[in-house]
């Protein structure tokens, strides 16, 4: 007697009557994919909710259904509608493309003629000296650290949060930035007053490491494979964050040995130090929208006050182009345009 369908199709390791395994939805696929590539847990995060923002405002209609038009009214829907920056509008087009191009393996004309909106050129915003002092001054504890260590040393704040102890050279007084905006390395200045503060920082990171180990975990996130390639390497001193999170939490992403989330340490969240340094702007009366990204603005503009060569800037903060460094010089303690007042010479 020959078996029941569901059995004869059952694999040779499946249980008898299960079903066949389903393959991933469209937002998991899409979320494999961006992992299997090594996107980083932000633009995986961003991504997937823009993939499934466009799905939602189309009435759950499948992507492969849709084309240019539906793409074009959607981004002409975060415009208008939403009022959205350009810079938003764009990261949502580049998620759609990839969504198309990558996941669905569609490549279609109307893809690339798909209009980018075109970001307006804005003068950064950066603190005099004093206003510096001001708001160092009212910060205090871990975030007070990472804003003395932006404003010191040009850092983006995601590349200070990601800092790791081997990166931090006291003897050769440089800090080595690792895979920074581009995914590229670069080095720069570690500020003499810095050192001591930032020695202090090590101990109380090395103490919760050690109570980490000690209580079976310590294991930091690792780039890409490097974690399979040496099996214990993430339990080391050296690989760990120079700020760590003073709480222990679940990797988002499952682990590689396992696959099941794994519990550890993360570095300190980017919001705690934004909230921070509002406060402190608040609190120091500076009548300018202050953020920390204000501070990397403002190294680069205080250093091309001090007679700095703006090469020497441009290696500095990781720009690839010169054009970018360019914009500081028109924020120089100069007046407009660097240009003496008529009204002045009277």
């Amino acid at each position: 007697m020959a078996p029941p369908p569901a059995q004869a199709s059952a694999g040779p390791d499946s249980p008898a009557g299960a079903p066949p395994a389903q393959p991933p939805k469209l937002l998991e696929r899409m979320r494999i994919h961006l992992r299997t590539r090594h996107y980083s847990i932000r633009t995986e995060e961003a991504y997937i909710d823009w993939a499934r923002r466009f799905i939602l405002f189309h009435d759950k209609r499948h992507p492969q259904d849709m084309g240019g038009a539906e793409v074009e009214a959607f981004l002409s829907h975060l415009a208008v509608d939403r009022r959205v920056s350009a810079s938003t509008q764009n990261q949502a087009k580049a998620a759609l493309l990839y969504l198309y191009k990558q996941v669905l393996g569609i490549d279609l004309p109307w893809l690339d003629e798909v209009v980018q909106a075109r970001r307006p050129r804005r003068l950064p915003v950066v603190l005099t000296p004093s206003e510096v002092r001001a708001l160092l001054l009212h910060t205090e504890g871990t975030t007070g650290l990472i804003a003395q260590l932006m404003y010191g040393t040009g850092l983006r704040l995601m590349e200070a949060l990601r800092l790791r102890v081997k990166d931090v050279e006291f003897e050769r007084r440089e800090i080595v930035v690792r895979e920074g905006k581009g995914n590229k390395d670069r080095v720069t200045v570690l500020p003499e007053n810095l050192i001591a503060p930032l020695q202090a920082q090590l101990r109380k990171a090395q103490a919760l490491h050690a109570q980490d180990l000690a209580d079976g975990l310590g294991r930091v996130l690792l780039p890409h494979a490097l974690g399979v390639k040496y099996p214990n390497v993430d339990k080391t001193w050296a690989w760990q964050w120079v700020f760590p999170s003073p709480v222990r939490s679940l990797d988002p992403r499952d682990d590689a040995r396992t696959g099941e989330p794994l519990r550890r340490r993360h570095h300190v969240y980017p919001e705690s130090v934004q909230r921070g340094v509002r406060e402190a702007a608040r609190r120091a009366e500076i009548a300018k929208p202050v953020s920390p990204h204000v501070l990397r603005h403002s190294f680069a503009t205080h250093l091309l006050q001090a007679g700095y060569d703006i090469r020497t800037v441009q290696e500095l903060l990781g720009h690839a182009d010169v054009s970018t460094t360019m914009i500081y010089t028109h924020v120089l303690n100069k007046g407009g345009r660097g240009i003496l007042s008529p009204l002045d010479a009277l």
